[in-house]
């Protein structure tokens, strides 16, 4: 009965390509999650501004702005301080990893990217997903 009273991980998914965002969602939509997602950067900074979360994944370049990425990490820092950021990147260069580095990003990957190796930095924080489903004592 305590499994309705835990708390639930927040994850916020940002990503333009919808094929990666509703894979990144189903790995995250498991018991103990509450999954949001947000296509370009207008709807990812109203979620983070109405939401505090704890796994953040966003894709550095949105809807072809090269910064969107980045915006989402500064406001993330902001407002959910304590949140996991990870960057996915098919542009992977050096100023944008450092930028990234700069803001907060934990984790700056290129895609494309194993959704296990998502996973693995997900259950860092104690975030579930289909390949760490649930009952980690």
């Amino acid at each position: 009965m305590s499994e309705s009273l835990e708390y639930k991980k927040s994850v916020l998914i940002v990503e333009d390509e919808q094929s990666i965002r509703d894979v990144l969602v189903e790995l995250f939509d498991v018991e103990g999650n509450v999954v949001s997602s947000a296509e370009l950067l207008p709807e990812a900074l109203e979620r983070l501004r109405t939401q505090r979360f704890d796994f953040v994944v966003t894709d550095l370049r949105l809807g072809g702005k090269r910064d969107g990425g980045l915006q989402v990490l500064a406001l993330a820092g902001m407002l959910s301080p304590d949140a996991m950021v990870l960057v996915l990147t098919a542009f992977p260069d050096d100023s944008n990893r450092q930028a990234s580095s700069r803001l907060g990003a934990l984790h700056f990957l290129e895609k494309p990217v194993d959704l296990a190796t998502i996973a693995q930095h997900a259950a860092t924080v104690d975030v579930r997903s289909a390949f760490a489903p649930a009952g980690r004592a």
